[in-house]
């Protein structure tokens, strides 16, 4: 998801904040008696590599108070070096505060060492403390979540650290939900050497009972070997050699090509231009194609492999399927590596998303229900062709010269399968609907909840749970019913087309036929209820004319 960049200034300001929390993490760790690495050689420089291979909100959010979890961190990482200990975990008791009313945590119930790690204490505080934000959200959205929040109490914090791949954060998700635990706290860091550290706060587990905690969850990530996922995630003894030779999946698609096909592009009569994005796995460049403007994105070829070849395929696939008015076009591709790209008609108009977060433009009424309306046409042909999109949202959104808005992106979309149901988590997190998130059987209907937040979006301009973290999100979606917050401004029919969509219950979300007819009935009241205006304005004048000529 794009994001406006940070100021320098604001950048500068956080280098300096960086460099404080490392200086008051050393210093504490040379106060502690029970450090003793703190001595040895290069240590100091040691800790500013660690800060340094992380975010600057690893920093910003870590809790200088609890310095030796600075440590815990780097141990973990430097273990996830070696295929051997991936992903290297901990288990401990965290005490976590209560809540307030206004989201902030009481001090005033018990004594202050108990949460700063005190004499006092049972357990330590949480290594990045507690989010304010997802907590004071769980006040306004859910009794039952204020009450579970509002007694300190023990609660398991697990760290993992592994090397950085797609959905590892996924199926560490999975993995805990799996276990029966609850996420109320999580944050996730990737370090610029390939190689992730995600912090989960849960509950669910009796607080004494570590060990058997411990045993279930490697249990857990062996089990992860039989449903095929990446060996990222494996404790599995095999050394790297061993670990390369990955048999592909059996179901690796293929695209038939007899030689003849039109749509098989020659890269030789391609040219590019200026490049548009750029993204994890590919970049998208505007070009031209037999003297026709056209975009051009191409895989990354130090990013391709056996995953990225069948995603690339499936979306070949799907886009010599579709023709419609609200789909981007399908121009072409190129299937012969190292040149894998797949051309489509230019849309000068960009995306929605940069249109709404970076141009700060705004849809009046009647403009925001003819792009949606947009929309949902293009995503009514898709599900009667049995195709899901899985991840719909502003920025698959592409308008053209005409303002005509074709939905766009096709690389993590399926075909149905026949059983109806799918299992495999994708799509982004702030559109997510539940239960994608949860790794739980889905169908068409999680891109309904999709559309219900890009029509939010659209209302209000803004970014989804834009003061929460993506994961952040997820869990307040799935574990406390969070939603966006419908303007009150909103026409009534839309905010309860709204509601309708963000059901929990996929079975009671409308589909997109009755979408758009809801829609289209919403135009024609807008219309006439503006119709109705200007007649009275049109009569209103004439009287004020009448009666001043008679006067």
């Amino acid at each position: 998801m794009a994001v406006a960049e940070p100021s320098p200034a604001a950048n500068s300001r956080q280098q300096i904040r960086k460099r404080e929390v490392y200086n008051e993490v050393l210093r504490r760790l040379k106060e502690s008696p029970n450090v003793e690495e703190v001595g040895q050689p290069g240590f100091d420089d040691q800790l500013w590599a660690h800060f340094n291979r992380l975010p600057t909100r690893y920093a910003l959010d870590v809790n200088v108070e609890r310095a030796e979890d600075v440590l815990m961190h780097k141990r973990l990482l430097q273990l996830a070096h070696d295929p051997v200990n991936r992903p290297a975990f901990e288990i401990r008791l965290v005490q976590v505060p209560p809540i307030t009313a206004d989201g902030n945590t009481d001090d005033s119930t018990r004594p202050s060492s108990l949460w700063n790690g005190g004499p006092q204490s049972i357990h330590p505080p949480p290594a990045f403390g507690s989010s304010s934000n997802l907590e004071a959200l769980a006040l306004e959205d859910g009794d039952s979540a204020v009450r579970s929040l509002q007694y300190s109490r023990p609660m398991h914090e697990i760290t993992f650290s592994t090397d950085d791949k797609p959905k590892v954060l996924s199926q560490l998700t999975t993995l805990l939900a799996e276990v029966g635990l609850n996420i109320q706290e999580a944050h996730a860091f990737s370090t610029t050497d390939g190689y992730s550290l995600d912090v989960f706060v849960v509950d669910g587990w009796p607080y004494e009972e570590i060990e058997q905690l411990h045993t279930v969850v490697k249990k857990e990530l062996l089990k992860i070997e039989n449903r095929s996922l990446p060996k990222l995630l494996l404790l599995s003894h095999m050394d790297e050699q061993e670990q390369t030779v990955i048999p592909r999946e059996i179901d690796h698609l293929k695209i038939p090509n007899d030689g003849t096909d039109v749509w098989e592009i020659d890269p030789r009569l391609l040219k590019f231009g200026k490049q548009v994005a750029s993204g994890t796995y590919g970049d998208l460049y505007k070009g031209t194609y037999c003297n026709q403007e056209v975009a051009i994105k191409i895989l990354k070829a130090d990013q391709i492999n056996a995953n990225c070849r069948k995603d690339f395929a499936q979306e070949v696939f799907i886009l010599r399927k579709v023709r419609h008015r609200n789909v981007v076009q399908f121009i072409g591709a190129c299937t012969q590596s190292p040149s894998l790209c797949i051309v489509t008609e230019f849309m000068s108009g960009g995306s929605v998303y940069d249109y709404l977060h970076k141009r700060k433009g705004t849809f009046k009424l009647p403009s925001l229900l003819r792009v949606a309306i947009d929309i949902s046409k293009g995503m009514d042909y898709l599900h009667q062709n049995n195709i899901i999109h899985r991840d719909l949202k502003a920025a698959n959104l592409l308008m053209d010269e005409h303002d005509v808005v074709k939905v766009a992106d096709f690389g993590v979309a399926r075909v149905k399968a026949q059983s109806g149901v799918m299992t495999a988590e994708t799509g982004t997190y702030r559109w997510m609907a539940p239960e994608v998130i949860e790794h739980k059987s889905y169908d068409h209907k999680a891109d309904i909840f999709s559309f219900g937040i890009v029509m939010w979006e659209l209302l209000t301009g803004k970014i989804p749970y834009e003061y929460l973290t993506p994961l952040q999100a997820a869990v307040g979606v799935v574990q406390q019913g969070l939603r966006p917050t419908i303007p009150k401004n909103a026409h009534p029919k839309l905010a309860e087309l709204l509601r309708k969509c963000w059901q929990q219950d996929p079975t009671s979300r409308p589909n997109f036929s009755e979408i758009t007819e809801i829609l289209q009935q919403i135009v024609k009241e807008v219309e006439d209820e503006g119709d109705d205006r200007r007649k009275e304005k049109s009569s209103g004048g004439f009287l004020s004319v009448l009666r001043r000529g008679l006067n």
